[in-house]
This record gives C-alpha cells, structure tokens and sequence, in this order.
C-alpha cells in the first residue's frame, strides 16, 4: 500500500474508533478564549481503558499503539485507540523483589533517534533501552560513580542528547532513604557516553518538554509547595542557562506539575493541579483539560493531534486542533 494511502486509511480508521467511543468524561475549563484554536469547543474527553495500579509514561508507537508504565504494577502495557490492552514488557523496573505496590516499575519513555524506546527504570535506577524482542538492556546507571536516586522522565534533544531527571520517588523514604547515594536531585544530559548534571537546584525535579525549536527545554518541579514550570536555554554545548519560573501552578488541589508535552506551536501541556494545564509560550493558562483522575502524564498519539493521559488507574484522550 502506498504511503499516502496508508495514511488515509489509518485516518479514517482513527475516525471511526473516535466516532464510535463512549460519552465524554470529565470536564475542559476554559480560561482564555485563544484555547478554542487548540481544543475547539464542544471536544470531550474519553476514557481509553483502566483497572491498573498507576499510569504513567505514555509513548505513541508506530504500530498504532499506545506504551505506558505501570509503576507498582512493574509492568509496560499497550493499549489501541479501541481500548485493547496487553502487557508488553514485565519486570519494566528492572527490580523484581521490591515490595509489593511500591514504585520499583518503569517510569517515562522515549524515541530514540533510530527508532529504539529508552525507559527510566525506578527500581533498577537507571535508563534502559528496550531491544525489539523487548528485552532491557542498562544504558546509563551512574553519576561520578554513584547510583542515580530513580530516573523519572526522559526526552531526546534534536542533536540526539537525552536529558532525564532523577528525583526520589523509587526509594522507600525518598530524600532520607538509606540508599539514596546523590546528595542531589538532578537534570541530566547523556550524549556519546558523557554523562553530565546540567541541574542541581530543583528538589523534585520530574516532566521534561523541549520547545519546538529545541532551544528550550521546560522542566516541572513536582513539590506540593513549590509547583512550578522551570524554563531554561539550551547553550551550544548542550548545559542549561539562564533558568527562571515558566508557571507556578502551586494550587491546594490535588496535582503536580509532572509530565508535559508541547504542541508544534509552542504550547505546553503540563500536568498540574485538577488536570493538564494548557499554557501559552508566554505562560498564559488557556484552559485545564480535566478528566476524571488526576492525570500525571501525556503523550501526542493517533495523527499526532490526539492527546493521550495516563491518569491513576486509567487512560483518556482528548482531541486537539494543533498537535505536535
């Protein structure tokens, strides 16, 4: 079948599941009228699938198939847009002796330039690439040979570089856990063997999303009393400069600013408080998409123009007009 109408058939195909899925869940609040050339008025939300322990780390595949982490299930599963799902890789953390529900399973995911998924490895605390038959194999694990506290969330830089963030979270007692070996919780950048810290300053640093241009990377720090969207530039050399407040969506609802994506446009997507955030590339709140659990992760899915959530226990989805 030739490209062009793969493509057409994998659009109506998408259509058709669209049109045939259930009533819209959840709420999308409306703070801005520049948020109806992003999410047009009268979109739902939609519930993909549930029943797990908690989602997090969705990855569109070119298979048509959305990955993502359940972390105290130690598992990656894949779900189709009609809400079929299947685990796709066991033991995702790495740790197969962690106590029960903790958070030892596989955390965000990432493309790499080749094709191959990476995945940060709580329990086993490192960055692992994923081989075609599924099994894991270690790709960086420590810094000035020390272990990394739980790597979280991971992004490819348009020169190939991954940048990652390692907050406490897979350990028992996070910052006071006895194996925590860093003294910090940082963003790192890894490129042709090079590990390097690029920040040391965030105490929960988690989300990762560059800029279209790739000259800026956001980075969410996930503290319930410092909530905040953290903008940086990215130098020549691939460090981080000039670091400032992007948004403070500190809020006593419940949500952390933690996963994030970015449209083709320069809008961000960040989880937060009651749902995912739609900002502005100035910082602006459009809107809060909101489904009915509090979502901590997102991904572009279907076209591209499909913003998929892991949300606690479920997956939902929700039309856009701009997409990656």
């Amino acid at each position: 079948m030739r490209q062009h109408s793969r493509l057409a058939f994998y659009t109506l195909a998408v259509a058709a599941v669209v049109a045939a899925a259930p009533a819209g869940v959840g709420k999308i609040e409306r703070l801005d009228p520049a948020l109806d050339a992003l999410v047009a008025p009268g979109t739902v939300i939609e519930k993909v699938a549930g029943g797990f322990k908690f989602t997090e780390g969705p990855l569109w595949r070119p298979d048509g198939t959305l990955w993502f982490s359940d972390v105290p299930g130690n598992v990656i599963r894949s779900a189709t847009p009609a809400g079929e799902v299947k685990i796709v890789i066991e033991n995702a953390g790495g740790l197969s002796n962690g106590t029960p529900d903790a958070f030892i399973g596989s955390n965000g995911m990432a493309q790499a330039p080749d094709g191959s998924v990476w995945v940060a490895q709580h329990g086993a605390r490192q960055i692992a690439r994923v081989a075609p038959d599924h099994t894991l194999t270690p790709v960086v694990s420590r810094f000035e040979g020390k272990r990394f506290n739980s790597p979280n969330d991971l992004v490819f830089a348009k020169d190939g570089a991954l940048y990652f963030t390692d907050p406490p979270y897979g350990l028992a007692k996070q910052d006071d856990d006895p194996a925590k070996e860093l003294r910090f919780n940082g963003v790192y950048r890894f490129s042709n063997g090079r590990i390097q810290a690029v920040v040391r300053d965030l105490n929960r640093p988690n989300g990762l999303a560059f800029s279209p241009d790739g000259k800026i990377l956001y980075v969410n720090n996930s503290d319930p009393a410092k909530n905040l969207v953290m903008r940086y530039d990215v130098a020549a050399d691939g460090t981080l400069v000039n670091g400032r407040v992007f948004a403070n969506v500190t809020s006593k609802i419940d949500g952390l600013a933690d996963g994030m994506k970015v449209d083709a446009k320069g809008n961000l997507y960040t989880t937060g408080p009651g749902g995912v955030w739609v900002l502005s590339p100035t910082g602006t709140h459009l809107g809060t998409i909101a489904p009915p659990e509090t979502p901590a992760n997102c991904a572009w899915g279907d076209d591209g123009k499909t913003l998929y959530m892991t949300a606690v226990t479920s997956v939902y989805r929700v039309r856009t007009l701009v997409g990656r």
